[in-house]
């Protein structure tokens, strides 16, 4: 395996859905803005598509692909065995979910947004809405499992492209919304979840060569599978700590006007690097560290190991500062149109500034995390998870009366560099990573590279800032061919400085 090659597969359709992603939200800003109606939604949408991240960016991929890795070396009929009694029990459970909750909708809604209780109206429309999208839970978990057998077999490209269905759906909903009257949130989320059906049946399809789903009720549970299951909950929880951080913030934001909204759209922008600096490189690496884990080939281990953390930081120190620079730049020239006014620019802006301290951070831990589940332990990362999405509590709790929904990506930021330091300990004293010396100087040549590259950018935005301004027409052009020449700039820096080095890219792993 080539991990650029591979991770530049992943990350080049990942980023399509990001793209696909942001232009879904530039119609929803312009459409819905930032009021009740936007905060009724992004409940409703936000909690299937946090399940959707939570399964399909990592966690059900860290339990499943180990396992299914070891039953495939031992003949296919094995791994098809295992894989149809963890379809079957998977299928029955998420059944069960959707049905309880959707019968209990009412109490849910109240426990996820507790806040809109004093809003009757918005209270209905997120209890309405949620109805809708929540079955999308269904079949957005078992295009996780189907795309964690396609994954098994470094097949990366069809799992990644699967996510932009949803978008696409999305997307022509919000074009055509003006035959749709005031009915527009509810036809954004019925496309929620028909995309759901549609990103099923499109894995299906692909998936046929390797692997076809038998329907039974009648399996035995095993050891192995049993095994399985104890390592998905914490690895649910471990690898999807940082959007469980935000599903935390927005519980606490929903006590405070429009705050819902901003942080949406604030989450959105850096999630765009986190997609491919984090995750991508962590769902990459997972098959083949554990199948060099299995066969205990310690040089590669580390080797693979230390490769996955220099790729991760060569994405994310530049993005952070690009973000730290520009957040109010960015998200007006992505955002700032329509119902989209300067005060949500300037909220939004402000959670942005401070969630860009942490995606180093939440980086890291993606492939940290892949170190340990690439081993079959997830209860050390589940431990940690829980930790810092503790710590987040406290701090937004006791912060939010004082200084309002901004402290929200404030704990979340710190949460996460601490749980970040306490992953890199355990690793280390179990002498499960070590930092090589290559990794040091990469990371100093890095540090320059990204300090060179950031006074360019910090000129070329205040040269432009005519052009970068709420009311410019040309805004969004402007910042998108000053991020990819700074990008550019960057990479060439980088060359410079051999922070990059050009023979990775045909390197094998």
């Amino acid at each position: 395996m080539n991990l650029i090659k591979s991770t530049s597969t992943f990350s080049f359709f990942t980023l399509i859905s990001r793209i696909l992603g942001y232009l879904r939200d530039l119609l929803i800003a312009i459409y819905l803005g930032s009021g009740p109606i936007a905060d009724a939604f992004f409940v409703a949408y936000r909690i299937p598509n946090t399940f959707r991240r939570l399964f399909s960016e990592g966690s059900f991929n860290a339990a499943f692909v180990p396992s299914y890795s070891s039953e495939i070396i031992l003949g296919k009929n094995r791994s098809e065995k295992f894989a149809n009694k963890v379809f079957n029990l998977l299928l029955i459970g998420l059944l069960f979910i959707v049905l309880v909750i959707e019968i209990c909708m009412p109490l849910f809604i109240l426990i996820i947004a507790p806040g809109f209780a004093d809003n009757s109206d918005k209270l209905e429309l997120t209890i309405a809405l949620t109805r809708i999208t929540f079955p999308f839970l269904l079949f957005v978990s078992l295009s996780s499992f189907f795309s964690a057998i396609l994954n098994s077999y470094n097949k990366f490209a069809v799992a990644s492209a699967a996510p932009i269905i949803l978008n696409i759906f999305l997307i022509l909903i919000l074009i055509f919304q003006s035959y749709l009257n005031d009915n527009l949130v509810i036809y954004l989320s019925y496309a929620v979840t028909f995309a759901g059906i549609a990103q099923l049946v499109f894995l299906l399809f692909f998936i046929r060569k390797y692997y076809f789903p038998k329907i039974s009720l009648k399996f035995k549970i095993d050891k192995k599978v049993k095994l399985f299951f104890n390592k998905l909950l914490p690895s649910i929880f471990s690898s999807g700590v940082t959007q469980i951080n935000i599903l935390v913030g927005t519980i606490i934001a929903s006590f405070q006007a429009s705050a819902v909204s901003y942080l949406y759209y604030a989450d959105r922008i850096y999630q765009i690097n986190l997609a491919i600096s984090g995750i991508a490189i962590g769902t990459v690496l997972l098959p083949n560290l554990s199948k060099y884990i299995q066969s205990k080939n310690k040089n590669k281990i580390d080797f693979i190991q230390n490769k996955a953390l220099e790729l991760s930081l060569f994405l994310s120190l530049p993005a952070t500062i690009a973000l730290l620079i520009a957040s109010e730049e960015i998200t007006s020239s992505l955002f700032g149109y329509g119902s989209f006014d300067l005060l949500s620019v300037k909220k939004s802006s402000m959670a942005l500034f401070y969630f860009a301290l942490g995606l180093p951070a939440f980086s890291i831990i993606k492939i940290f995390s892949s170190f340990l589940f690439a081993r079959h332990n997830t209860k050390i990362p589940f431990y940690f998870s829980v930790f810092s999405v503790i710590v987040n509590i406290i701090i937004s709790i006791y912060f939010f009366n004082k200084i309002g929904f901004i402290i929200i990506p404030i704990a979340t930021t710190i949460s996460s560099w601490l749980n970040a330091l306490l992953l890199l300990i355990y690793l280390t004293n179990k002498n499960y990573f070590s930092i090589k010396l290559n990794l040091i100087k990469s990371f100093l040549k890095m540090i320059l590279s990204t300090i060179l590259t950031s006074f360019i950018f910090y000129y070329l935005i205040n040269y432009f800032s005519n052009n970068l301004s709420y009311d410019s027409d040309n805004k969004l052009l402007t910042i998108i061919l000053l991020v990819i020449a700074t990008f550019i700039i960057y990479i060439l820096i980088s060359i410079i400085t051999k922070a990059f080095k050009t023979s990775d890219i045909k390197l094998k792993y």
